[in-house]
């Protein structure tokens, strides 16, 4: 694929979940902004008022893919920062240096773990709450570690690793029995199946535009109307006060024309990317048999996600014979290192497997013919390898 989304025959990319490419009507929409628009759109003057006007249409085509109001979103540089105000932000609002209890599962990405630990070594109290076999995280778990002092509960709503979906639905009504904010990192889910706000029952949502075919570099946080947070950067009032500094309002366009694009196709799309994914399945269980397994395969998961355990072989081994397929060990954070990533710890995967372990990821501009080549290139390498 190339980076107009159109297929390259050199390169086969299963690699949606790290990033995706800028979509073609995304990239047309925000050029203009980086060239004739180029106003202040805190000015006053027709350039900035210009500019004003495009951030706020994106704003309201953002809150409408999440079913939410264009007063609830906040503008930031991407996911981690997404993370880091409703977190940080959550928890350190209040009376200084009055501590409280934050929760968090053992699934999570590291732009919540590490916010998460920066709390703790500040002086809070972390709880991190396992999850079951397949990866799903029981609300009974998280009921089990309230505390009087929990603030915020932190559960991602599907797993970049494994794509295993949490039921945030019933979380959340634990949350409110107990009064407890609840924060998901909905990065892998926004633009790929539902995320309605209203519907999972969360106070704080973050996601990622480069991984809805956005730019990297810009993102948004909901904050649902009434939940106060204490800014993490600080500056002038942009975002109404949540986030200082001149907005990046070409990829704030561009997300805008991203998230009315995943809006219209939403229906349509998931299916499709439910079948590229069982097609690869299919086709590799086949030749493999039984001994390849799928990670999360008892469990709901996102429509685009694979994640297979090769047997007897290193997936990476695997990969660097490949040198036409882009996929990834893990996650994209994690595809260097050479312990096993925390997601696949935490559903208690044994080592040897993980070993073998492989995340294939589909996305708007992947085709069967793709899924068909990818299949023959992997299990030709599986077979060198494990021979």
């Amino acid at each position: 694929m190339n980076l107009n989304g159109q297929i390259d025959m050199r390169t086969i990319y299963l690699d949606y979940n790290a990033t995706t490419p800028v979509a073609p009507s995304v990239f047309e929409a925000l050029e203009p902004f980086l060239k004739e628009h180029y106003g202040n759109p805190s000015s006053n003057h027709a350039l900035g008022r210009a500019c004003r006007e495009a951030m706020e249409d994106a704003r309201g085509k953002v809150a409408a893919l999440l079913g939410a109001d264009r007063d609830e979103i906040v503008f930031t540089s991407g996911g981690t920062e997404s993370n880091n105000l409703a977190i940080c932000g959550t928890m350190m609002q209040g009376v200084p240096g009055v501590a409280g209890h934050l929760i968090i599962s053992a699934l999570e990405h590291p732009a919540v773990v590490e916010p998460a630990r920066h709390l703790e070594r500040l002086g809070f109290d972390l709880t991190v709450v396992d999850c079951d076999s397949q990866g799903v995280v029981s609300p009974a778990t998280v009921a089990a570690a309230m505390r009087p002092d929990t603030r915020l509960v932190s559960i991602m709503h599907a797993n970049n690793e494994i794509g295993v979906v949490q039921p945030l639905r019933e979380i959340s009504r634990v949350c409110r029995d107990h009064q407890v904010l609840l924060h998901t990192d909905a990065a892998q889910t926004v633009g790929k199946i539902g995320a309605f706000v209203e519907e999972l029952g969360v106070d704080l949502l973050s996601f990622a535009g480069h991984k809805l075919y956005a730019p990297k570099g810009i993102g948004a946080l909901y904050v649902r109307r009434g939940v106060r947070l204490e800014p993490v950067l600080h500056g002038a009032g942009h975002e109404t006060g949540l986030r200082p500094g001149t907005e990046n309002v070409a990829y704030i366009v561009g997300l805008g024309q991203a998230c009315m694009l995943a809006f219209r196709s939403l229906e349509e799309s998931a299916p499709r990317l439910e079948m590229l994914r069982d097609r690869l399945a299919t086709h590799l269980i086949q030749a493999v048999g039984p001994r390849l397994t799928i990670n999360g395969y008892a469990a709901a998961r996102l429509p685009n996600t694979l994640s297979v355990n090769f047997p007897d072989v290193s997936a990476a081994e695997m990969l660097a014979r490949l040198p036409e397929l882009c996929a990834s060990t893990g996650s994209a954070c994690h595809s260097n290192a050479a312990s096993m990533s925390s997601t696949l710890a935490a559903i208690g995967l044994d080592p040897d497997d993980a070993r073998g372990t492989m995340r294939l990821s589909v996305g708007w501009f992947t085709s069967e013919e793709e899924i068909d080549r990818a299949s023959n290139l992997l299990l030709g390498a599986w077979e060198s390898l494990a021979r």
